[in-house]
């Protein structure tokens, strides 16, 4: 069984697996010269190109990816994860905590003496699971967003200041999300790559009929949560797409609206401007009823557009 040790000198030279979280350079320095390896820097595990992300080097494997520190894509921050795999050992570098790590190492702990191939791919299982389960929490958060869009009904008498608002709020989750689903296909392009680099280029062990298996399953896998991701950005576009399309339709509501109040507004001006005029004679100026007759012509031709607008259905 896996049991943990102090980190000496003495002790990392028989260890199976060195876990270093945000290390100090005296601690790189130590397992250096422990294990008579080198360890990539935070800087290169962090580049993007292929050859960077899966080498040899002096008969070990150095692996990178992109992983969310857990599994919400939303909250859960973006982070890489190192891997050095050689025949005695495994080494992981991360800068951030992972809680499935220690999981992982109280479950190593509970087994028979695992191999490292059986503790890497574990690893890579472990980050598999946590990725679906992030995609899953997308899918339920645009869900939601998909019922409040498509299936919710605008309250009457709705404040058009309230409902600006939660469209603001929708576009802001949406980015959120779609930022987290970003970050997640980097993470499945990253396993992906390891998974095939570790297949091809493993060595003995990795042909391993068990060992084969469990990649050609991580491979799997992988291709399928990419097949899912790339369905939930399909959705993430329509409901983009659908929440500037509200916006545009609650624009063009209050253009309608301040289009109908100027139309109507336009002949009541128009009587108030010929009757305010100050001409000497004038019909109506004598008559005992002008007035009246005055404010109920106001009042028509105030009635007439709007009763003409409705008749067309503009409003």
């Amino acid at each position: 069984m896996l049991r943990q040790v102090p980190a000496d000198g003495a002790k990392m030279a028989e260890a199976v697996w060195i876990d270093l979280l945000d290390a100090t350079p005296e601690e790189r320095a130590a397992v250096e010269a422990a294990t008579k390896h080198r360890l990539p820097t935070k800087a290169e595990i962090e580049e993007i190109e292929s050859s960077s992300r899966v080498y040899t080097e002096q008969g070990a494997l150095y692996l990178s990816t992109p992983i969310l520190t857990g599994s919400d894509c939303v909250s859960d921050i973006p982070t890489t994860i190192g891997f050095v795999v050689t025949p005695e050992r495994l080494i992981t570098l991360r800068f951030a905590p992972f809680p499935a790590f220690d999981a992982l190492m109280k479950s190593a702990e509970q087994r028979p003496q695992p191999t490292i191939y059986d503790l890497f791919l574990r690893t890579l299982e472990m980050i598999v699971d946590y990725t679906a389960d992030a995609l899953e929490h997308a899918s339920a958060k645009l869900e939601a967003i998909s019922r409040a869009a498509f299936r919710g009904e605008r309250p009457p008498g709705a404040r058009p200041q309230k409902t600006s608002d939660e469209l603001r709020g929708g576009l802001r989750s949406l980015g959120r999300i779609s930022d987290g689903i970003s970050h997640l296909r980097d993470t499945l392009l990253g396993l992906g790559r390891i998974a095939a680099f570790v297949q091809e280029a493993g060595g003995k062990q990795a042909q391993d009929q068990d060992i084969a298996m469990r990649l050609r399953a991580i491979r799997v896998d992988i291709a399928s949560l990419t097949d899912y991701e790339g369905h939930l950005t399909s959705k993430l576009q329509l409901l983009l797409d659908a929440t500037l399309g509200f916006i545009s339709i609650q624009q063009n509501d209050i253009v309608k609206m301040l289009t109908v109040v100027s139309v109507v507004g336009v002949p009541p001006v128009l009587i108030v401007g010929i009757y305010g005029m100050n001409f000497k004679f004038m019909p109506e100026l004598n008559w005992h009823l002008g007035y009246p007759f005055a404010l109920a012509l106001i009042v028509v031709s105030a009635l007439v557009p709007l009763a003409w607008l409705k008749w067309r259905g503009w409003m």
